[in-house]
């Protein structure tokens, strides 16, 4: 009985060791080689990118200056049109009410002239007679005249609700022409459509849209945390959503004086005037991103931004230094512009420093099919 005792002791014992080394061994883990880089000379540039789109520079609607009803339609969206050119007509469609009120003013107007000639007529036989005088015929025949001038004038106006204008100028109002050259960019209506004249009280109903394609700007908005470090002149690179792998040089010609908020930022609008080249064609409402640059710096001592490190507490910046194989010491820096990928040092550390690649990452191990962090 003692044997098996001291057997199944032993048994017990050299397991719990092989459980022990088992455990270590697939615990243990080697340590990490820190690799380590040096400053090094570069130009760098702080950018930002704009989003807003590229639009005519100048953008003119063809009102009509009667109404009526669109009784023909001339050009097709995307024409060249030069100044003068017949875009569409209109038919005059008179109001009732107004037609009736000038046809009433003009048989009144008659009425009243054919009275004053009476009068007239009258008045000039008895002024010839000497029987009244110079004055009094003088009255009679200004009331005539006046008749007859509001004869006329009834005339013309209610010639003007009917043709929509007076005399030979009707098909000159009826007839709808491009005020500048350009391409057509839009029509709104159609042959049958009403449309209202251009006024005091409106703008009027637009009949086409014209504006020349090879003036082109680009319009986007900026934060308010950036506009302050634009200026007039400065070059912008557009890139067209539309055109891939290919960019238009552009140069800012405006910055909005004042902002507007935009779900909870202040953004200023800015214009600037696109170089168009022959390789692109360029179409009103293209969407585009253009890029700024708002600081450069040539020829500065910098690091890659990953190397950074910020204190938990005060998050200022610092880079740990080899001061003896895998030994490392904690530098605070001071650093100054960054494009996102490399920053700018300022003081706190050398040329000849060797600064720990803290981030780095154990090799991917292959593991049967599967790749693994080890």
């Amino acid at each position: 009985m003692k044997i098996l005792k001291y057997i199944g002791i032993s048994v017990l014992i050299a397991g719990s060791l092989f459980a022990a080394a088992f455990f270590v061994k697939t615990n243990n883990k080697s340590a990490i080689t820190f690799e380590t880089e040096k400053m090094f000379k570069t130009s760098i540039e702080k950018k930002t990118v704009v989003t807003g789109k590229v639009i005519p520079e100048d953008e003119v609607e063809i009102t009509p200056q009667i109404q009526g009803i669109i009784d023909g339609i001339y050009v097709e969206e995307g024409d060249q049109v030069n100044n003068g050119d017949l875009l569409a007509k209109i038919k005059v469609v008179p109001n009732e009410q107004n037609l009736n009120s000038a046809e009433g003013r003009l048989a009144n107007s008659r009425i009243i002239l054919k009275n004053a000639k009476i009068e007239y007529e009258r008045n000039k036989s008895l002024f010839k007679n000497g029987i009244i005088s110079k004055q009094q015929f003088d009255n009679v025949e200004l009331n005539y005249n006046q008749a007859k001038l509001d004869v006329s004038n009834s005339k013309s106006d209610l010639q003007i609700i009917r043709l929509g204008s007076k005399g030979g100028s009707a098909s000159a109002n009826t007839n709808i022409r491009a005020t500048v050259a350009g391409t057509v960019l839009e029509i709104p209506v159609e042959k049958g459509d009403q449309v209202i004249a251009s006024n005091s009280f409106n703008a009027g109903t637009t009949v086409a849209t014209i504006a020349d394609l090879n003036k082109m700007i680009f319009e986007g908005k900026v934060d308010e945390a950036e506009v302050g470090k634009l200026v007039i002149g400065m070059p912008l690179e557009v890139n067209l959503g539309a055109v891939e792998d290919k960019s238009l040089k552009a140069k800012l010609k405006f910055i909005a004086p004042k902002g507007n908020e935009e779900q909870g930022a202040v953004q200023f609008k800015i214009e600037a005037d696109l170089f168009l080249n022959d390789s692109i064609f360029v179409r009103a409402g293209y969407s585009a991103n253009a890029s700024l640059v708002l600081e450069r710096k040539d020829s500065v001592m910098a690091i890659s931004e990953s190397l950074l490190q910020f204190d938990s507490k005060t998050e200022e910046p610092y880079v740990e230094i080899e001061v003896g194989d895998q030994k490392f010491e904690r530098k605070d820096i001071e650093i100054g512009i960054s494009d996102g990928v490399n920053v700018e040092i300022i003081t706190g550390i050398s040329e000849d420093d060797k600064i720990k690649v803290w981030n780095k990452t154990e090799p991917l191990k292959k593991d049967g099919n599967q790749n693994s962090f080890k």
